[in-house]
């Protein structure tokens, strides 16, 4: 085999490997001589078939197996040997081939840096801690209530007040046209409620079943549809009925209702979820320091390609966002060229970052078990509900699909080991703090 590195420039390569057909056609005559053993052609008895019937019928299939299987083999020989790790999928592309021919072929590629783990018992971390208030604890208990109130149907003629429920029928209109979505019927509108543009549930207080009204609303410049966002529309209401709402009363017989042994039972339920939640908080703000800390202490390059690829997600993203009318107030100023500079060091970052948390989990032997991946698949399953099976049917047969869950488990238990070695203090803060410090990041 004859190398030839026709370019280094960084972290892309390239080589011309040629492969002597001598060497090609003496595999090829040993894989005729295996074929001849088996094959049945009329006239001859299994491995009688002569030499050059094999050869005329089947040396040029043959040899493009061969070749296919050498370019595979010459290839990781190659990365092997030069202790070359290639970033993504290498490009090969065949330059001749054929009977009486060398077998030349290119490879282009880009290839992992040199990574340098640095020093990780020398970063420092605080951790902060935070637990549900009392107030936390009442407004999760009242949560809990709300969603066991009953729905009573007003038989009496009286106006809506704060906390029924009017149901109605509209059709809205912007500039006298009615646009798509803007129509519904047997919709229930809490009075005081949320979930409706602003201005709409408050302009029904006092309404009647059987009334019809006109009211107007100015859809919010960051509303969901971009062709609506701050624009004036009417809408037509028809009353059909009103309805209020029993509140189910916190004690004992709710508790057991919901499987508890009583209601202290079922608050410290609600407690340890609202600890579960703070926790998990916590855990992102510490692994953001992490992350961050790790960024200052790496330099090497980025592969181009992937950072591009990085960099494409993003702004694919970015361009959603834009075009419903979320995008970040920060990003809203920005020209193009500058949303673009910042977000290309954001893709570098990530890269970066990602191909650093591997190595370490390379070099530390960390993995992602069976055990491991399988129950997330159950857990990811969960989420479709009452389509859990046909997921878990598309997990198996799909392993794919499961691969792009292994991602996120092995970056957890990196992060875990790494956060064993480095130094961690645990600070004790309020609720407020603890959302403060995670909205800054």
């Amino acid at each position: 085999m004859q190398i030839n590195q026709t370019q280094s420039d960084g972290l892309k390569q390239a080589f011309t490997v040629t492969l002597p057909f001598a060497d090609l056609d003496q595999k090829r005559q040993a894989r005729l001589v295996e074929l001849g053993r088996t094959i049945r052609l009329p006239g001859f008895r299994p491995g009688k078939v002569p030499m050059s019937l094999l050869q005329k019928r089947y040396g040029s299939a043959v040899l493009a197996e061969i070749s296919d299987e050498s370019v595979n083999e010459a290839t990781r020989q190659l990365f092997s040997e030069r202790g070359i790790r290639p970033a993504l999928q290498p490009k090969v592309d065949l330059v001749s081939a054929g009977d009486d021919k060398d077998l030349e072929f290119t490879i282009e590629l880009e290839v992992l840096p040199e990574i340098s783990i640095p020093n990780l018992g020398e970063i420092t971390l605080t951790r902060l801690k935070a637990e549900p208030t009392d107030e936390a604890l009442a407004q999760g208990l009242d949560n809990l209530l709300k969603s066991r109130r009953k729905e009573i149907e007003v038989t009496e003629d009286r106006p809506a007040v704060a906390g029924d429920a009017v149901v109605v029928d509209f059709v809205g209109t912007i500039d006298g046209v009615a646009f798509e979505g803007g129509t519904a019927t047997d919709v229930p509108v809490e009075i005081g409620g949320t979930g409706f543009i602003p201005g709409f549930a408050e302009q029904l207080d006092g309404i009647k079943a059987g009334e019809n009204r006109t009211i107007k609303v100015t859809f919010p410049a960051e509303y969901g549809a971009a062709e609506l966002a701050g624009k004036d529309a009417e809408f037509a209401i028809t009353a059909k009925a009103l309805k209020t709402f029993e509140t189910a009363v916190a004690d004992d017989a709710l508790a057991t209702e919901l499987g508890f042994e009583d209601l202290e039972d079922l608050k410290k339920f609600i407690r340890d979820r609202l600890q579960r939640e703070l926790d998990s908080e916590a855990r992102q703000n510490l692994k953001r320091q992490l992350l961050d800390a790790l960024a200052e202490r790496i330099t090497f390059d980025v592969p181009p390609t992937l950072a591009a690829s990085e960099f494409k997600q993003i702004w694919d993203r970015l361009e959603e966002e834009r075009k419903a009318g979320r995008l970040d107030e920060a990003d809203k100023d920005k020209d193009e060229e500058t949303l673009k500079t910042e977000y290309q060091a954001i893709a570098d970052r990530r890269v970066r970052l990602g191909l650093l948390l591997a190595e370490i989990g390379q070099k530390n032997g960390i993995t992602v078990t069976n055990d491991e991946l399988n129950r997330a698949i159950f857990q990811h399953s969960m989420m479709y509900g009452a389509r859990q099976k046909e997921a878990l049917d598309m997990f198996r047969k799909n392993p794919q699909a499961a691969e792009f869950l292994r991602g996120p488990i092995f970056e957890e238990k990196v992060v875990d080991y790494v956060l064993e070695l480095a130094k961690v203090e645990d600070k004790s803060v309020t609720q407020e703090e603890l959302a403060a410090a995670s909205s800054e990041e």
